[in-house]
């Protein structure tokens, strides 16, 4: 594209926005200390297993990621870098995207859609055509199998699965067989949940309300 933001298919998370977002949420830390023992140790998972690179960032982003550094008196300091602002929803910077390509073992998957919480792909969301009697909701759910074969840094730093197919739509957990996605019932409590919706504006409106 005109202003490219990765330096290509195989780069998972957008570090400009990663490291304008680290600096915003920890300003103690200094930048050369986010680059080298943040946004270096993201880019390098260090287990061979998703599920086990999945965990390490579930910690980090939950407890805050351990980095050292000498403060201005030339002192040892440690901290926790926080990746996400949890008390202030507005300090984070979000953004989805459409058609997001990584490089696979076998070819480019182009997921449908990714969502990114300051730079990092956070969810997922897989879509299939009403229109096509022949595919539902589950042809998404078997999609995203196949791209956590073959795209699996994608997923390293997931936290939802969505599946739709225009009316129904699912979410579920990085783990989750298809017995665990489940629908989301409420935008708010229980009060609010309508006879009829399509499933997937409840997924987003609702998922959305929960973490704000």
């Amino acid at each position: 594209g005109e202003a490219p933001e990765r330096e290509d298919y195989k780069q998972v998370f957008l570090t400009g926005r990663l490291l304008d977002a680290l600096q915003r949420i920890n300003p103690q830390i200094p930048v050369p200390t986010l680059e080298e023992q943040v946004v270096h140790v993201l880019s390098k998972p260090e287990h061979p297993a998703l599920i086990q690179n999945n965990r390490t960032f579930q910690q980090y982003l939950l407890e805050g990621l351990p980095v050292e550094y000498a403060d201005k008196n030339d002192k040892k300091q440690t901290d926790h870098v926080q990746l996400i602002d949890f008390h202030n929803p507005d300090n984070n910077q979000f953004l989805v995207v459409n058609q997001f390509t990584v490089k696979g073992t076998k070819m480019n998957r182009r997921p449908d859609v990714v969502v990114f919480i300051n730079g990092l792909p956070i969810a997922v969301i897989e879509l299939k055509n009403p229109a096509d009697e022949n595919a539902d909701v589950w042809d998404a759910y078997n999609q995203l199998q196949t791209y956590k074969e073959e795209i699996t840094d994608l997923f390293v730093f997931n936290e939802a699965l969505v599946i739709s197919d225009g009316l129904n739509a699912r979410i579920g957990s990085l783990t989750a067989n298809q017995e665990r996605f489940l629908p989301w019932r409420t935008i708010k409590n229980e009060n609010d949940k309508p006879l009829l919706e399509y499933q997937l504006e409840k997924v987003v409106r609702g998922d959305r309300t929960s973490v704000g």
